[in-house]
C-alpha cells in the first residue's frame, strides 16, 4: 500500500519562510536602530523631556522656556495624524533609554569663515556700531526680554545699526525672531563669530588657542559666559562703537558718548569702587581695550564669577591703566546702572499705595533725565514679571516699538529645522537627509 504524500510539507515549508523572514525583518530593525542608536552617541544627539499636544490644524505659540534645554524633539507625540518619520521615532525610543547620557553642547569655538566679509557689508553705512553677544552652548534664542532690548535700543537710537554676534541667532529662526524690527527698516544682523580673526594680533589668540587644544582648563564658570566677556572686547578693539548686554534697556542717544564706562557703585566721597562691562563705548583700537584684552589672556580664571568681566575692567582700570589715557572717562552710576542689582526688583512691582505711585512717577522722571538706560540685572530679575503701573510697566510702554510674538502653525516643522540647524553645525546632514 502506497503511503500518500504528506500534505503538511507545504505548510512547514511556508512556516519556515515567515520564520526567516520574521528573524530577518528584526535583525534588520535591530541593525538600523543599532545604527542609528551610535551615530546619535557619537554626534551627542540626544532628546530632553518636553513633551507637546501636537495638532497640525492648530496654531500654536512657542512656550518661553523651550529653548532653555540642552536639545529638544518630541517624547511623545499625541495626534491623530501620522507621522511618517521612522528616524525621529527611532530617536524617541532610543532617547527614553538614555537618560543618564550627557547633554550635547555646540561647539561654540567654531569660527564663521564669512564673518569678516558680512560684518564689513553691514557697516557700509552705518552711522553708529552697537553689539550685542548672544553665546550659548544650547538651543538658545532670544526670547522677550531680548527682544524688548533690541526694540527699545532701536526707539531710541534709529539710525544706528545692530550686531549681535551669536552661534544660535545666526540661523533661520533667528532671523525671524528679529523680523518684526528688520520689516521696519532698521539695520540689525545676528552674525556667528569668527574668532580666528577677531582674536588675531591681540593677546586673545594664544588664550584662545589653548582652551581649544585643551591646554587650559576653561574652568567650572559657562565658556559660553567667558567668551562672550572676551568677544566684546576685541569686536570693539576691531571695530569701534557700542557694546550693550541683552538686558540693557536704551533710552537715550549714544552718539554723544565715546570711550567711558560707567561705574557700578561710588563710595560716599563721589569715587568709583566698582567697574562694569555690561555697557563698553570706544573707539576703534583704543589702547585701554588692547589692556582689558591682554588682562584676560593672562589672569584668566574660569572658576570665579564677574573675574574676567566686571572684576576685570575695575582691576585694570584700578592700576592707572584708563588715567594715564585723557581719552577715556568713568561715567556715574546714574548713566547705566540707576538701580543697584540688589533693589531691580522694586522697578518690576506695582505701586501699592498713593505714596508709592508717586514715589514711581517719580522715579520714573529721574530715570528719563538722568539715565541712557537701566541694566536689569537678568541674573536677579529674570524670573520676575512686569506688573501693571510699575516703573518697568512705564518704561516699557514708552520704549516699545512693535508687539514681540512668534506663532507657529506646525510645532513639527520647526523641531525638523532645528534638527538640521544642530547638525549643520557639526557639518554633518547625512542622518536627516534619510
Amino acid at each position: 500500500m502506497k503511503t500518500k504524500p504528506s500534505s503538511t510539507k507545504p505548510a512547514e515549508q511556508r512556516r519556515s519562510n515567515r520564520h526567516r523572514y520574521t528573524k530577518f525583518h528584526i535583525f534588520t530593525t535591530v541593525c538600523l536602530t543599532a545604527i542609528i542608536f551610535t551615530y546619535m552617541f557619537n554626534r551627542n544627539t540626544f532628546i530632553s523631556n518636553i513633551s507637546f499636544n501636537f495638532n497640525p490644524n492648530t496654531t500654536i505659540p512657542i512656550p518661553s522656556n523651550l529653548f532653555n534645554n540642552q536639545t529638544f524633539i518630541i517624547n511623545q507625540l499625541k495626534s491623530t495624524s501620522t507621522i511618517q518619520n521612522p528616524v525621529l521615532i527611532v530617536k524617541e525610543l532610543i532617547i527614553q533609554q538614555s537618560k543618564n547620557v550627557p547633554k550635547p553642547e555646540f561647539d561654540i569655538l567654531n569660527s564663521n569663515q564669512e564673518f569678516e566679509t558680512r560684518a564689513q557689508d553691514f557697516f557700509k553705512d552705518c552711522k553708529l556700531r552697537f553689539f550685542m553677544t548672544w553665546i550659548s552652548s544650547t538651543f538658545k534664542f532670544f526670547g522677550e526680554r531680548e527682544f524688548l532690548a533690541v526694540d527699545a535700543l532701536f526707539k531710541s537710537n534709529p539710525d544706528s545699526c545692530l550686531m549681535i554676534l551669536s552661534n544660535t541667532m545666526d540661523s533661520d529662526y533667528g532671523f525671524q525672531i528679529l523680523k518684526p524690527v528688520t520689516d521696519l527698516g532698521f539695520q540689525v544682523l545676528a552674525l556667528e563669530p569668527d574668532f580666528n580673526f577677531l582674536f588675531d594680533n591681540t593677546p586673545a589668540k594664544a588664550w584662545f588657542d589653548h582652551i581649544k587644544n585643551g591646554n587650559r582648563d576653561p574652568g567650572e564658570i559657562p565658556l559660553a559666559q567667558n567668551l562672550s566677556n572676551l568677544i566684546r572686547l576685541v569686536v570693539l578693539y576691531k571695530y569701534g562703537g557700542v557694546y550693550i548686554d541683552t538686558d540693557f534697556i536704551a533710552m537715550k542717544d549714544f552718539s554723544g558718548l565715546r570711550n567711558s564706562i560707567g561705574a557700578q557703585s561710588v563710595s560716599t566721597l563721589g569715587n568709583w569702587t566698582r567697574l562694569n562691562n555690561a555697557v563698553l563705548i570706544f573707539d576703534k583700537n583704543h589702547p585701554l581695550l588692547y589692556n582689558f584684552i591682554e588682562e584676560f589672556a593672562l589672569t584668566f580664571d574660569g572658576n570665579r564669577w564677574g573675574y574676567n568681566g566686571p572684576y576685570l575692567v575695575s582691576r585694570v582700570v584700578e592700576r592707572g591703566a584708563g588715567k594715564m589715557d585723557k581719552n577715556f572717562s568713568v561715567l556715574p552710576p546714574a548713566v547705566f546702572y540707576p538701580v543697584d542689582w540688589t533693589r531691580i526688583g522694586g522697578l518690576f512691582r506695582r505701586p501699592v499705595n498713593r505714596g508709592h505711585m508717586r514715589w514711581v512717577e517719580a522715579k520714573v522722571v529721574q530715570l528719563k533725565e538722568s539715565s541712557y538706560g537701566v541694566h536689569l540685572w537678568n541674573k536677579q530679575s529674570r524670573r520676575l514679571r512686569i506688573e501693571e503701573d510699575s516703573i518697568m510697566a512705564r518704561l516699557v510702554k514708552e520704549s516699545i516699538l512693535v508687539k514681540f510674538c512668534i506663532m507657529i502653525e506646525e510645532i513639527y516643522d520647526v523641531l525638523q529645522d532645528m534638527y538640521l540647524y544642530y547638525e549643520m553645525k557639526r557639518k554633518n546632514k547625512s542622518l536627516l537627509s534619510l
